[in-house]
């Protein structure tokens, strides 16, 4: 074994992309510089230090913490050229233009230290061209590596190598991409925009270009192509007016100045209405108005004909959604294809304009058809890539009709479907591989040691490989939950409840799944098969589980469930084996309180985690102002517990949720030990190290202690500065009712100051608490406002 370490990595332009590489590689904990032109006034450093100013107030955050931008080490070209020999990455990330490129890398070259890797993040420019002028073995450590726009939170990376880059460069680059950042890595080939931009580009073209043909307006348009097809929710013209229509006319010219020769030359031509708009200065998001335009609370569509802007708020057709309902994809793309509907026939055009250009260029921009699916689903925020898309709709038949419309003169181009699209087959996707033209052969995924770390890789459908939610071996399973392992010493608990709320059959599921790895395991992880597609961890508690119980006997009723809750969680605090709770996304209510209660959280860096019943007007039951109490007073070391506990009851009564796993745990819903994962594909397999470390290592569940608390003089103290918000008129009379209640749980209630309690008495608090506010009719309209609306109800 070979480990490739990367103690620093240089970012060279400090512009938006730039500084966003730089706070992901700081987020990771490498060491990062950012360097840019020494500014003409002010501080030597001022353009990077205005770009790590920025950060803070970017949204998306950037950064998962604010306060590690100060982490960021500052450079310019001028004065520290010579910190570039202690980094084994070297990132340029400059505007695109070839000739300044050119310029930087002949003032950087004689710099790089001999083993370095240094990569461009263009996200189009040809990579070999930019190694001209390169020594030998520089070019060979070379090569392209395309972040996407908002890097830490958009999972592509393209890599890009020249014929002269080194293979074991590539695989170097692609396991620190991979397990370090977080990444999902594509190789491309050397073409104009690489894939990803290459087809999602052409798709937006083509979606623009058959909207004006069928008539359609941009808010109708953005309806039918977002969500409704399983694509990223801003659809088209919304994603255009986030990346920036001045980004998009880049892309757009790099693929009309280079791809001359491309049958569909024609459509690459800029869209009159992105002309319009571009020309007008209307650049999308960062100017305020591109093809919409938000006016107060008013959204407004640009209207290429009236040259203004116009209300929005069109929609699909009833007929056309309850066809894109249709769950078959074969019978959804024949009804799409046979409807005389116009924005049916307008679907159908985008989906075979898209069919017809991947065929014909695949071979030419990727080795095989995986890599443009995952291309388009990681960049681009598609649920299926288009080639799965085609393949679950009827490979043959698609096909056919595709050639029908192209020998009718109805597609963008007259070029032909390549032969291999009629070769007998029934897709690109198998469980031998995807296709691959080139080599004519179904092409294996590249086996490299990094994703030994991903207990399931990333499915392609067609590929008919077992993935989380029917891998491994059952033990037990219903309606909520999968008790499951994968032939090896560790229990894995998934629920299977929508979101994953924990109702009754979770917690029987969690009863069982404890005394399964009691008997036979080293271990038990909790653990969701959606995790790696941005599922929950758990949205809390089922409050609808809970509805035939209130109707049936009132807020009393509730208190024993509260009550088989808490035990479920206590059982699971005490466990014999260690529990570990594998978390990604939204951990809420008891949600939150489930992890808070494993012996140890193994997060993904995108983990929301937060105590937030207030919301609906209750206090959380399930033993998280219980665990507040006890962190406090662990975290106190015999000081003022009050010092502590104040963060715990803030995050509890302002109903705070971390934006990233790394603001958890600032803000104690993570310990400092609790493990925090980049990739999402790798949460499994660390969770299991974790549990099987812990076991090896002698594990015993937790010593039961007496909890020191702070009493009336800390329930008073908060109440206090309640008392404060109610009459600044900053909250309602009903949050103070229900902060005070939160303020005497956590300090352990009405007793001395520094009494010590147990566990159990703060949980009787807790669920006193809850029976109480439910009877409260105010509590009730939030709940009701909650379930009818999704949204909180303020009273």
């Amino acid at each position: 074994m070979s480990n490739f370490i990367v103690k620093k990595v240089a970012v060279l332009g400090a512009g938006v992309m730039g500084a966003q590489i730089a706070a992901h590689c700081v987020n990771a904990k490498v060491p990062v510089v950012l360097f840019d032109l020494p500014a003409k006034e002010g501080p030597k450093n001022g353009i990077v230090l205005r770009a790590i100013e920025n950060l803070k107030k970017l949204s998306p955050a950037p950064l998962g913490n604010k306060e590690d931008a100060a982490l960021i080490q500052v450079a310019n070209y001028e004065d520290n050229l010579d910190v570039l020999a202690g980094c084994d990455l070297i990132i340029e990330a400059i505007a695109e233009r070839m000739d300044w490129k050119h310029d930087l890398y002949k003032k950087v070259a004689p710099h790089i230290a001999p083993n370095a890797i240094f990569a461009s993040n263009t996200s189009g420019l040809s990579i070999t061209a930019l190694s001209d002028g390169f020594s030998a073995d520089l070019r060979a450590r070379f090569c392209g590596v395309h972040f996407f726009n908002p890097p830490r939170y958009m999972h592509l990376v393209e890599l890009i190598p020249t014929a002269a880059t080194r293979p074991e460069i590539l695989d170097q680059l692609e396991g620190f991409l991979t397990t370090t950042l977080g990444k999902g890595v594509v190789r491309a080939k050397d073409t104009p925009n690489f894939i990803a931009n290459r087809v999602g580009i052409f798709n937006m073209m083509a979606t623009m270009y058959e909207a004006q043909k069928f008539g359609l307006p941009v808010d109708v348009v953005d309806d039918l192509t977002g969500t409704k097809l399983g694509r990223a929710k801003s659809a088209t013209f919304r994603t255009a007016d986030v990346v920036g229509l001045d980004t998009m006319g880049h892309v757009m010219k790099t693929m009309q100045d280079n791809l001359k020769d491309d049958p569909f030359y024609p459509v690459y031509k800029t869209p009159e209405l992105l002309e319009k708009l571009i020309s007008a200065g209307a650049l999308g998001q960062k100017t305020g108005a591109g093809f919409f335009k938000k006016v107060g609370k008013e959204i407004l569509r640009f209207d290429g004909e009236k040259n203004d802007y116009v209300p929005s708020g069109g929609k699909a057709d009833e007929l056309v959604v309850r066809i894109l309902k249709e769950k078959d994809p074969a019978k959804r793309m024949k009804a799409l294809r046979e409807s005389t509907h116009p924005q049916a026939q307008f679907l159908w055009s985008i989906f075979r304009d898209g069919f017809h250009y991947i065929a014909v260029h695949l071979e030419s921009i990727a080795d095989s058809a995986r890599d443009v699916d995952f291309a388009l689903r990681w960049g681009f925020g598609q649920k299926n890539g288009p080639f799965e898309g085609w393949q679950a709709a009827g490979w043959q038949q698609v096909a056919q009709w595709v050639k029908e419309d192209i020998d009718a003169g109805k597609a963008l181009c007259n070029a032909p479907l390549p032969q291999w699209v009629f070769d007998g087959r029934n897709g690109v996707h198998t469980p031998e591989g995807s296709w691959s033209p080139a080599k004519k052969a179904y092409a294996p995924r590249l086996d490299l040691p990094v994703y030994q770390r991903q207990a399931f890789r990333a499915p392609l459908a067609g590929e008919g490989v077992a993935d989380g939610t029917n891998g491994g071996t059952t033990v037990f399973e219903d309606d909520s939950v999968r008790i499951w392992h994968q032939n090896d010493d560790v229990l894995i608990l998934s629920t299977k409840t929508k979101m994953h709320v924990i109702g009754p059959g979770v917690v029987a599921g969690l009863a069982k799944a404890i005394e399964e790895a009691e008997k036979n395991f080293k271990g038990l992880v909790l653990w969701n098969a959606d995790a790696t597609e941005g599922g929950a961890f758990s949205a809390g508690a089922d409050l609808q589980a809970m509805l035939p119980a209130f109707m049936a006997g009132g807020a009393n009723a509730i208190g024993p469930e509260v009550s088989k809750l808490q035990n479920a969680l206590m059982n699971l605090k005490y466990a014999n084996v260690p529990v570990v709770a594998a978390v990604a996304g939204l951990a809420l209510g008891g949600g939150c309180e489930l992890m808070l209660h494993a012996a140890k959280r193994v997060a993904s860096i995108e983990s929301y985690i937060g105590l937030v019943e207030v919301g609906v007007g209750l206090v959380p039951a399930g033993g998280g102002l219980k665990e507040a109490a006890v962190r406090a007073a662990n975290d106190a070391k015999g000081n003022d517990i009050l010092q502590f506990l104040k963060t715990y009851f803030t995050n509890a009564a302002t109903a705070n949720v971390s934006k990233s796993a790394l603001e958890a745990q600032q803000m104690g819903y993570l310990k400092p030990t609790d493990t925090i994962v980049f990739n999402p594909y790798e949460l499994l397999y660390v969770a299991k190290a974790e549990a099987r470390a812990m076991f090896d290592a002698g594990y015993r569940a937790p010593a039961k202690k007496l909890i020191p608390v702070t009493g009336r003089y800390g329930m008073n103290t908060i109440k206090a500065q309640l008392v404060n918000m109610r009459d600044g008129g900053f909250i309602s009379a009903h949050d103070f009712k229900i902060g005070s209640m939160i303020a005497e749980i956590v300090s352990g209630g009405d007793v001395e100051q520094g009494s010590l309690v147990s566990e159990q008495w703060l949980l009787d608090l807790e669920r006193k608490a809850f029976v109480e506010l439910l009877n409260n009719p105010k509590t009730q309209e939030r709940i009701m406002g909650m379930m009818q609306t999704g949204k909180p109800v303020r009273n």
